[in-house]
Protein backbone atom coordinates (compact mmCIF):
# COMPACT_ATOMS: atom_id res chain seq x y z
CA UNK A 1 0.00 0.00 0.00
CA UNK A 2 2.90 2.69 0.69
CA UNK A 3 5.51 3.43 -1.64
CA UNK A 4 9.47 3.23 -0.31
CA UNK A 5 9.18 6.98 0.85
CA UNK A 6 6.35 5.78 3.40
CA UNK A 7 7.52 2.66 4.10
CA UNK A 8 10.91 4.11 5.66
CA UNK A 9 8.98 6.24 7.56
CA UNK A 10 6.54 3.34 8.91
CA UNK A 11 9.55 1.66 9.34
CA UNK A 12 11.29 4.43 11.59
CA UNK A 13 8.03 4.86 13.85
CA UNK A 14 9.08 3.38 17.17
CA UNK A 15 5.66 1.61 17.90
CA UNK A 16 6.43 2.88 21.40
CA UNK A 17 2.79 4.72 22.42
CA UNK A 18 0.56 6.61 20.16
CA UNK A 19 1.83 7.96 16.78
CA UNK A 20 0.94 11.48 15.51
CA UNK A 21 1.16 11.73 11.31
CA UNK A 22 0.59 15.35 10.80
CA UNK A 23 -0.64 16.47 7.33
CA UNK A 24 -1.71 13.16 6.96
CA UNK A 25 -3.57 13.42 3.19
CA UNK A 26 -5.09 10.11 2.55
CA UNK A 27 -4.45 8.16 5.94
CA UNK A 28 -2.06 5.19 4.51
CA UNK A 29 0.96 6.04 7.23
CA UNK A 30 -1.68 5.95 9.81
CA UNK A 31 -3.33 2.46 8.54
CA UNK A 32 -0.32 0.64 7.95
CA UNK A 33 1.05 1.84 10.77
CA UNK A 34 -2.65 0.37 12.97
CA UNK A 35 -2.81 -2.99 10.26
CA UNK A 36 0.53 -3.91 11.19
CA UNK A 37 0.34 -4.03 14.57
CA UNK A 38 3.23 -1.18 14.88
CA UNK A 39 0.77 1.22 16.75
CA UNK A 40 -2.48 0.76 18.90
CA UNK A 41 -3.46 4.46 18.42
CA UNK A 42 -3.00 6.58 15.62
CA UNK A 43 -3.81 10.80 15.19
CA UNK A 44 -4.09 11.55 12.20
CA UNK A 45 -4.59 15.52 11.23
CA UNK A 46 -4.72 17.88 8.39
CA UNK A 47 -5.26 21.49 7.90
CA UNK A 48 -8.07 21.15 5.13
CA UNK A 49 -11.54 19.30 5.02
CA UNK A 50 -10.80 17.86 1.74
CA UNK A 51 -7.48 15.60 2.24
CA UNK A 52 -9.27 14.50 5.99
CA UNK A 53 -12.08 13.41 4.30
CA UNK A 54 -10.06 11.03 2.13
CA UNK A 55 -8.86 10.09 5.17
CA UNK A 56 -11.69 9.48 6.84
CA UNK A 57 -12.40 6.83 3.67
CA UNK A 58 -9.50 4.95 4.03
CA UNK A 59 -10.25 4.51 8.08
CA UNK A 60 -13.28 3.00 7.60
CA UNK A 61 -12.33 0.20 4.50
CA UNK A 62 -10.07 -0.72 6.90
CA UNK A 63 -12.48 -0.68 10.10
CA UNK A 64 -9.97 1.25 12.39
CA UNK A 65 -12.22 4.12 13.23
CA UNK A 66 -12.06 3.31 17.04
CA UNK A 67 -7.91 3.65 16.43
CA UNK A 68 -7.58 6.27 14.24
CA UNK A 69 -8.18 9.84 15.73
CA UNK A 70 -8.82 12.22 13.06
CA UNK A 71 -8.13 15.77 13.78
CA UNK A 72 -8.65 18.91 12.08
CA UNK A 73 -5.89 21.16 13.45
CA UNK A 74 -2.88 23.42 11.43
CA UNK A 75 0.31 21.71 12.09
CA UNK A 76 0.56 20.75 15.74
CA UNK A 77 -2.19 23.76 16.84
CA UNK A 78 -4.66 20.98 18.05
CA UNK A 79 -3.14 17.61 18.37
CA UNK A 80 -2.69 16.23 21.95
CA UNK A 81 0.59 14.70 22.36
CA UNK A 82 -0.52 13.26 25.46
CA UNK A 83 1.14 9.86 25.03
CA UNK A 84 2.76 10.42 21.60
CA UNK A 85 6.00 9.04 21.70
CA UNK A 86 6.10 9.75 17.53
CA UNK A 87 5.00 12.53 15.43
CA UNK A 88 5.66 12.04 11.44
CA UNK A 89 5.44 15.74 9.30
CA UNK A 90 6.15 14.36 5.76
CA UNK A 91 5.38 16.04 2.33
CA UNK A 92 6.39 19.08 3.11
CA UNK A 93 8.65 22.23 2.80
CA UNK A 94 11.50 22.91 5.51
CA UNK A 95 10.45 26.12 6.06
CA UNK A 96 6.69 25.03 6.93
CA UNK A 97 7.92 21.53 8.91
CA UNK A 98 10.03 24.03 11.29
CA UNK A 99 7.19 26.58 11.49
CA UNK A 100 4.82 23.39 12.77
CA UNK A 101 7.43 22.82 15.74
CA UNK A 102 8.42 25.64 16.45
CA UNK A 103 4.59 27.03 17.07
CA UNK A 104 4.27 24.32 19.44
CA UNK A 105 3.65 25.08 22.72
CA UNK A 106 3.80 21.81 24.14
CA UNK A 107 6.73 19.72 26.12
CA UNK A 108 8.40 17.47 23.53
CA UNK A 109 10.83 15.91 25.25
CA UNK A 110 9.61 12.09 24.76
CA UNK A 111 8.76 12.59 21.56
CA UNK A 112 11.14 11.39 18.25
CA UNK A 113 10.33 13.69 15.19
CA UNK A 114 10.16 12.01 12.06
CA UNK A 115 10.89 14.62 9.22
CA UNK A 116 10.38 14.20 5.32
CA UNK A 117 11.08 18.15 3.79
CA UNK A 118 10.08 17.82 -0.02
CA UNK A 119 12.26 21.13 -0.02
CA UNK A 120 15.12 23.44 1.92
CA UNK A 121 16.32 20.31 3.71
CA UNK A 122 19.22 22.13 5.38
CA UNK A 123 17.32 24.84 6.24
CA UNK A 124 14.96 22.40 8.45
CA UNK A 125 18.47 21.00 9.59
CA UNK A 126 19.73 23.92 10.76
CA UNK A 127 16.25 25.07 12.46
CA UNK A 128 16.30 21.82 14.00
CA UNK A 129 19.16 22.87 15.67
CA UNK A 130 18.30 26.29 16.93
CA UNK A 131 15.25 24.78 18.34
CA UNK A 132 17.58 22.41 20.15
CA UNK A 133 16.87 19.46 18.76
CA UNK A 134 19.36 16.75 17.60
CA UNK A 135 19.45 14.75 14.29
CA UNK A 136 19.74 11.38 15.33
CA UNK A 137 18.93 9.20 11.92
CA UNK A 138 19.05 10.85 8.52
CA UNK A 139 18.38 8.55 5.38
CA UNK A 140 18.11 8.91 2.24
CA UNK A 141 15.35 6.64 -0.30
CA UNK A 142 15.68 6.44 -3.88
CA UNK A 143 11.86 5.96 -5.42
CA UNK A 144 11.85 6.86 -9.10
CA UNK A 145 14.81 7.95 -9.45
CA UNK A 146 13.82 11.08 -7.13
CA UNK A 147 15.61 10.97 -4.12
CA UNK A 148 14.14 11.76 -0.41
CA UNK A 149 15.81 12.38 2.90
CA UNK A 150 14.00 11.28 5.94
CA UNK A 151 15.31 12.81 9.26
CA UNK A 152 14.92 11.77 12.96
CA UNK A 153 15.13 14.38 15.24
CA UNK A 154 14.78 14.27 19.16
CA UNK A 155 15.22 17.25 21.47
CA UNK A 156 18.63 17.69 22.97
CA UNK A 157 19.97 18.86 26.14
CA UNK A 158 23.27 20.14 24.39
CA UNK A 159 23.22 23.16 22.36
CA UNK A 160 24.86 22.65 19.22
CA UNK A 161 24.40 25.25 16.46
CA UNK A 162 25.25 24.40 12.15
CA UNK A 163 27.06 26.13 9.94
CA UNK A 164 26.34 25.92 6.19
CA UNK A 165 28.14 23.16 5.27
CA UNK A 166 26.90 20.96 8.10
CA UNK A 167 23.52 21.83 7.16
CA UNK A 168 23.63 20.96 3.26
CA UNK A 169 26.05 17.84 4.46
CA UNK A 170 23.69 15.81 6.44
CA UNK A 171 24.07 13.25 8.84
CA UNK A 172 23.79 10.19 6.71
CA UNK A 173 25.48 6.70 7.58
CA UNK A 174 29.13 6.63 5.75
CA UNK A 175 28.03 3.53 3.82
CA UNK A 176 24.84 4.98 2.66
CA UNK A 177 24.96 4.53 -1.12
CA UNK A 178 21.89 6.64 -2.35
CA UNK A 179 23.38 9.15 0.31
CA UNK A 180 26.38 9.48 -1.63
CA UNK A 181 24.47 9.74 -4.99
CA UNK A 182 22.63 12.83 -3.31
CA UNK A 183 25.44 14.24 -2.44
CA UNK A 184 27.21 14.01 -5.54
CA UNK A 185 23.91 15.88 -6.99
CA UNK A 186 24.08 18.32 -4.66
CA UNK A 187 27.57 19.08 -5.22
CA UNK A 188 26.67 19.55 -8.96
CA UNK A 189 23.98 21.86 -8.38
CA UNK A 190 26.31 24.10 -6.23
CA UNK A 191 28.98 23.83 -8.85
CA UNK A 192 26.39 25.35 -11.21
CA UNK A 193 25.58 28.14 -8.79
CA UNK A 194 29.33 28.82 -8.55
CA UNK A 195 29.84 29.24 -12.59
CA UNK A 196 26.48 31.42 -12.54
CA UNK A 197 28.02 33.52 -9.95
CA UNK A 198 31.19 34.48 -11.69
CA UNK A 199 29.65 34.89 -15.03
CA UNK A 200 28.09 37.80 -12.73
CA UNK A 201 30.70 38.91 -11.79
CA UNK A 202 30.44 38.08 -7.86
CA UNK A 203 33.65 36.44 -6.96
CA UNK A 204 32.98 36.15 -3.46
CA UNK A 205 29.54 34.07 -4.17
CA UNK A 206 31.23 31.83 -6.80
CA UNK A 207 34.06 31.24 -4.61
CA UNK A 208 32.26 30.37 -1.41
CA UNK A 209 30.06 27.69 -3.59
CA UNK A 210 32.57 26.35 -5.17
CA UNK A 211 34.01 25.82 -1.72
CA UNK A 212 30.48 24.36 -0.64
CA UNK A 213 30.64 21.53 -3.65
CA UNK A 214 34.26 20.72 -2.77
CA UNK A 215 32.88 19.70 1.03
CA UNK A 216 29.68 17.99 -0.30
CA UNK A 217 31.79 15.36 -2.42
CA UNK A 218 34.15 14.66 0.57
CA UNK A 219 33.24 16.56 3.81
CA UNK A 220 35.30 19.08 5.84
CA UNK A 221 39.01 18.05 6.54
CA UNK A 222 41.54 19.59 9.00
CA UNK A 223 44.51 21.94 8.41
CA UNK A 224 47.09 22.61 10.59
CA UNK A 225 46.26 26.37 11.77
CA UNK A 226 50.53 27.43 11.60
CA UNK A 227 49.53 26.60 7.67
CA UNK A 228 46.50 28.65 7.52
CA UNK A 229 48.58 31.53 9.33
CA UNK A 230 51.87 31.37 7.06
CA UNK A 231 49.07 31.63 4.22
CA UNK A 232 47.37 35.04 5.38
CA UNK A 233 51.28 36.12 6.57
CA UNK A 234 52.00 36.47 2.76
CA UNK A 235 48.78 37.91 1.68
CA UNK A 236 48.88 40.37 4.54
CA UNK A 237 52.05 40.28 6.03
CA UNK A 238 51.96 40.93 10.08
CA UNK A 239 55.22 43.06 9.84
CA UNK A 240 53.57 45.46 8.19
CA UNK A 241 51.27 46.36 11.15
CA UNK A 242 51.56 49.61 12.59
CA UNK A 243 53.98 49.35 16.27
CA UNK A 244 51.35 50.06 18.41
CA UNK A 245 49.28 47.36 17.14
CA UNK A 246 48.91 43.89 18.35
CA UNK A 247 48.32 41.56 15.52
CA UNK A 248 49.09 37.76 15.18
CA UNK A 249 48.35 34.17 16.55
CA UNK A 250 47.22 35.57 19.65
CA UNK A 251 45.63 32.41 21.43
CA UNK A 252 46.32 28.47 20.65
CA UNK A 253 44.74 26.02 20.55
CA UNK A 254 44.99 21.96 22.17
CA UNK A 255 46.78 20.66 18.92
CA UNK A 256 46.98 23.87 16.46
CA UNK A 257 44.47 22.41 14.43
CA UNK A 258 41.38 23.13 12.75
CA UNK A 259 38.29 21.98 10.53
CA UNK A 260 36.28 24.76 11.04
CA UNK A 261 37.20 28.67 11.12
CA UNK A 262 35.34 31.40 12.41
CA UNK A 263 35.47 34.85 10.64
CA UNK A 264 34.50 37.92 12.94
CA UNK A 265 35.34 41.75 13.13
CA UNK A 266 35.58 41.45 16.71
CA UNK A 267 35.71 38.55 18.96
CA UNK A 268 33.15 39.09 21.96
CA UNK A 269 32.19 36.41 24.21
CA UNK A 270 29.23 35.77 22.00
CA UNK A 271 31.71 35.22 19.15
CA UNK A 272 33.69 32.76 21.36
CA UNK A 273 30.10 30.75 22.30
CA UNK A 274 29.40 30.57 18.37
CA UNK A 275 32.52 29.16 17.60
CA UNK A 276 32.19 26.64 20.22
CA UNK A 277 28.70 26.08 19.56
CA UNK A 278 29.72 25.40 16.27
CA UNK A 279 32.59 23.59 15.94
CA UNK A 280 35.11 25.83 15.62
CA UNK A 281 38.52 25.35 16.32
CA UNK A 282 39.68 28.72 15.26
CA UNK A 283 38.43 32.52 15.43
CA UNK A 284 40.44 34.83 12.76
CA UNK A 285 39.21 38.68 13.54
CA UNK A 286 39.89 41.86 12.32
CA UNK A 287 40.35 43.57 15.87
CA UNK A 288 42.65 41.74 18.29
CA UNK A 289 41.58 39.91 21.43
CA UNK A 290 44.56 40.78 23.13
CA UNK A 291 45.62 44.53 22.64
CA UNK A 292 46.23 46.37 25.81
CA UNK A 293 48.72 44.48 28.35
CA UNK A 294 46.71 42.70 31.31
CA UNK A 295 47.17 42.36 34.76
CA UNK A 296 44.70 39.92 35.03
CA UNK A 297 41.89 37.79 32.77
CA UNK A 298 38.69 37.96 34.12
CA UNK A 299 35.54 35.26 33.40
CA UNK A 300 33.81 37.92 31.58
CA UNK A 301 37.14 38.23 29.42
CA UNK A 302 36.92 36.63 25.72
CA UNK A 303 40.63 35.72 26.15
CA UNK A 304 39.42 33.05 29.61
CA UNK A 305 35.92 31.98 27.44
CA UNK A 306 39.26 30.98 24.07
CA UNK A 307 41.31 29.26 26.26
CA UNK A 308 38.41 27.87 28.40
CA UNK A 309 37.04 26.03 25.45
CA UNK A 310 40.20 25.41 23.34
CA UNK A 311 39.73 27.77 20.48
CA UNK A 312 42.71 29.44 18.86
CA UNK A 313 42.40 33.19 17.29
CA UNK A 314 44.65 35.25 14.87
CA UNK A 315 43.97 38.60 14.56
CA UNK A 316 45.15 40.90 11.41
CA UNK A 317 44.14 44.85 12.06
CA UNK A 318 46.36 47.41 11.12
CA UNK A 319 48.29 44.88 8.42
CA UNK A 320 44.77 43.75 7.09
CA UNK A 321 43.90 47.43 6.50
CA UNK A 322 47.72 48.32 4.96
CA UNK A 323 47.73 45.34 2.73
CA UNK A 324 46.95 45.08 -0.98
CA UNK A 325 43.67 43.73 -1.08
CA UNK A 326 43.07 44.22 2.18
CA UNK A 327 40.08 46.11 4.54
CA UNK A 328 40.95 49.39 1.95
CA UNK A 329 41.30 47.44 -0.72
CA UNK A 330 37.78 45.81 -0.62
CA UNK A 331 36.45 49.44 -0.23
CA UNK A 332 38.43 50.23 -3.26
CA UNK A 333 36.82 47.47 -5.13
CA UNK A 334 33.46 48.12 -4.09
CA UNK A 335 33.56 52.35 -4.75
CA UNK A 336 35.19 51.42 -8.34
CA UNK A 337 32.02 49.05 -8.83
CA UNK A 338 29.88 52.10 -8.04
CA UNK A 339 31.61 55.46 -9.45
CA UNK A 340 33.62 55.58 -12.44
CA UNK A 341 37.74 56.86 -11.61
CA UNK A 342 40.87 58.38 -14.07
CA UNK A 343 44.52 57.18 -13.43
CA UNK A 344 45.56 54.95 -10.20
CA UNK A 345 43.95 55.09 -6.96
CA UNK A 346 46.54 57.02 -5.07
CA UNK A 347 48.05 55.90 -0.84
CA UNK A 348 48.80 58.46 1.99
CA UNK A 349 52.25 57.25 1.63
CA UNK A 350 53.21 59.71 4.54
CA UNK A 351 50.91 58.02 7.24
CA UNK A 352 53.66 56.37 9.56
CA UNK A 353 55.70 54.95 5.70
CA UNK A 354 53.12 52.93 5.11
CA UNK A 355 51.11 52.90 1.85
CA UNK A 356 47.12 51.62 1.82
CA UNK A 357 46.30 52.73 5.30
CA UNK A 358 44.44 55.33 3.13
CA UNK A 359 43.76 55.80 -0.05
CA UNK A 360 42.43 58.58 -2.64
CA UNK A 361 40.80 58.57 -6.33
CA UNK A 362 40.12 61.06 -8.74
CA UNK A 363 36.31 60.82 -10.33
CA UNK A 364 35.76 60.83 -14.20
CA UNK A 365 32.85 63.05 -13.58
CA UNK A 366 31.53 65.23 -10.41
CA UNK A 367 28.65 63.63 -8.02
CA UNK A 368 26.77 65.71 -5.66
CA UNK A 369 27.47 65.12 -1.32
CA UNK A 370 23.86 63.37 -1.00
CA UNK A 371 24.28 60.93 -3.43
CA UNK A 372 27.73 60.33 -2.39
CA UNK A 373 26.18 59.50 0.71
CA UNK A 374 23.80 57.03 -0.47
CA UNK A 375 26.73 55.05 -2.42
CA UNK A 376 28.09 54.80 1.18
CA UNK A 377 25.17 53.69 2.45
CA UNK A 378 24.38 50.98 -0.09
CA UNK A 379 28.49 49.72 -0.06
CA UNK A 380 28.74 49.86 3.60
CA UNK A 381 25.17 48.04 4.45
CA UNK A 382 24.79 50.49 7.30
CA UNK A 383 21.18 52.45 7.81
CA UNK A 384 22.50 55.68 8.24
CA UNK A 385 25.45 57.94 7.22
CA UNK A 386 26.54 60.95 9.06
CA UNK A 387 27.76 63.81 6.95
CA UNK A 388 29.37 67.23 7.05
CA UNK A 389 27.45 70.73 5.63
CA UNK A 390 29.67 70.76 2.11
CA UNK A 391 27.14 71.50 -0.88
CA UNK A 392 29.38 71.89 -3.38
CA UNK A 393 29.80 68.82 -5.95
CA UNK A 394 32.73 65.86 -5.36
CA UNK A 395 35.40 65.40 -7.77
CA UNK A 396 37.96 63.53 -5.71
CA UNK A 397 37.67 61.32 -2.38
CA UNK A 398 39.86 60.29 0.20
CA UNK A 399 38.69 56.86 2.30
CA UNK A 400 40.33 54.84 5.24
CA UNK A 401 38.31 52.06 7.52
CA UNK A 402 37.53 52.34 11.12
CA UNK A 403 38.63 55.37 12.27
CA UNK A 404 39.71 57.66 10.02
CA UNK A 405 38.70 61.13 11.36
CA UNK A 406 42.72 62.11 12.21
CA UNK A 407 43.78 61.91 8.87
CA UNK A 408 41.37 64.94 7.69
CA UNK A 409 44.28 67.36 7.70
CA UNK A 410 46.13 64.70 5.12
CA UNK A 411 42.72 64.72 3.04
CA UNK A 412 43.00 68.48 2.53
CA UNK A 413 46.76 68.47 1.32
CA UNK A 414 46.27 66.28 -0.92
CA UNK A 415 43.18 68.45 -2.25
CA UNK A 416 40.37 65.83 -1.65
CA UNK A 417 36.88 66.99 -1.87
CA UNK A 418 35.56 64.41 0.31
CA UNK A 419 36.98 61.61 3.15
CA UNK A 420 34.99 58.55 3.55
CA UNK A 421 35.56 56.76 6.95
CA UNK A 422 34.06 56.11 10.58
CA UNK A 423 34.32 56.76 14.25
CA UNK A 424 34.46 60.70 13.80
CA UNK A 425 35.29 63.01 16.78
CA UNK A 426 32.98 66.33 17.19
CA UNK A 427 35.55 68.48 16.70
CA UNK A 428 36.67 66.68 13.58
CA UNK A 429 33.37 67.83 12.36
CA UNK A 430 34.31 71.48 12.78
CA UNK A 431 37.25 71.16 11.04
CA UNK A 432 35.59 69.54 8.19
CA UNK A 433 32.63 72.42 8.32
CA UNK A 434 34.96 74.86 8.53
CA UNK A 435 37.36 73.79 5.62
CA UNK A 436 34.30 73.24 3.18
CA UNK A 437 35.32 69.29 3.00
CA UNK A 438 32.66 66.68 2.51
CA UNK A 439 33.11 64.48 5.59
CA UNK A 440 31.24 60.59 5.89
CA UNK A 441 31.19 58.76 8.62
CA UNK A 442 29.92 55.50 8.01
CA UNK A 443 30.56 53.67 11.22
CA UNK A 444 33.83 51.70 11.91
CA UNK A 445 31.80 48.68 11.89
CA UNK A 446 30.50 49.13 8.75
CA UNK A 447 33.68 50.60 7.16
CA UNK A 448 35.24 47.50 8.07
CA UNK A 449 33.37 44.55 8.66
CA UNK A 450 33.02 43.86 4.90
CA UNK A 451 36.52 42.70 4.60
CA UNK A 452 35.14 39.13 6.43
CA UNK A 453 33.83 38.39 2.58
CA UNK A 454 37.06 38.86 1.02
CA UNK A 455 38.82 37.00 3.87
CA UNK A 456 36.43 33.63 3.41
CA UNK A 457 37.54 33.93 -0.40
CA UNK A 458 40.68 33.77 -0.36
CA UNK A 459 40.67 31.05 2.41
CA UNK A 460 38.13 29.34 0.41
CA UNK A 461 40.15 29.31 -2.63
CA UNK A 462 43.18 28.22 -0.65
CA UNK A 463 41.72 25.59 1.52
CA UNK A 464 38.45 24.22 -0.23
CA UNK A 465 38.10 21.32 3.02
CA UNK A 466 37.81 24.00 5.68
CA UNK A 467 34.59 25.10 6.48
CA UNK A 468 34.55 28.42 6.69
CA UNK A 469 31.18 30.76 8.38
CA UNK A 470 31.25 34.30 8.97
CA UNK A 471 29.81 35.04 12.50
CA UNK A 472 26.31 35.45 12.77
CA UNK A 473 27.47 37.36 16.14
CA UNK A 474 29.88 40.06 14.10
CA UNK A 475 27.14 42.85 13.95
CA UNK A 476 27.34 46.20 14.76
CA UNK A 477 27.86 46.35 18.71
CA UNK A 478 25.35 49.53 18.60
CA UNK A 479 21.89 49.94 18.83
CA UNK A 480 20.08 53.09 17.07
CA UNK A 481 16.95 54.72 18.80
Amino acid sequence: MLDKRLNKIAELVSGKGIAADVGTDHAYLAAELINSGKCSKVIASDVKEGPLEAARNTVEKYGIQDKVELVLSDGLEKVDLNGVTDVVIAGMGGETITAIIGQCDAEMDNIRFILQPMTKVELLRKNLYELKFEITEEYAVDDKDKIYVIIVAEKSAEWKLLTESDALYGFFDDNDETAAKLRSREAQRLAKVSESLKKAGDINGAQHYAALSHKMKSGADIVEISEIYSFLDRLYPFALQEKWDNSGLLVENYDMKCSKVLLSLDITNKTVSEAFEKGAELIISHHPVIFDPRKKITRKDPVFRLIESETAAICMHTNLDIAQGGTNGVILQKLSEKLEHVGEPQPFEELSGNSGLGWMIELKEKIRPRELAEICKEIFGCDRVRTSRRTDSISRIAFCSGSGGSMLGLALEKGCDALITGDVKHDVWIDANNEDILLLDCGHFHTENLVLWELRRVLEEKFPQLDIEIADSSIDPCEYV
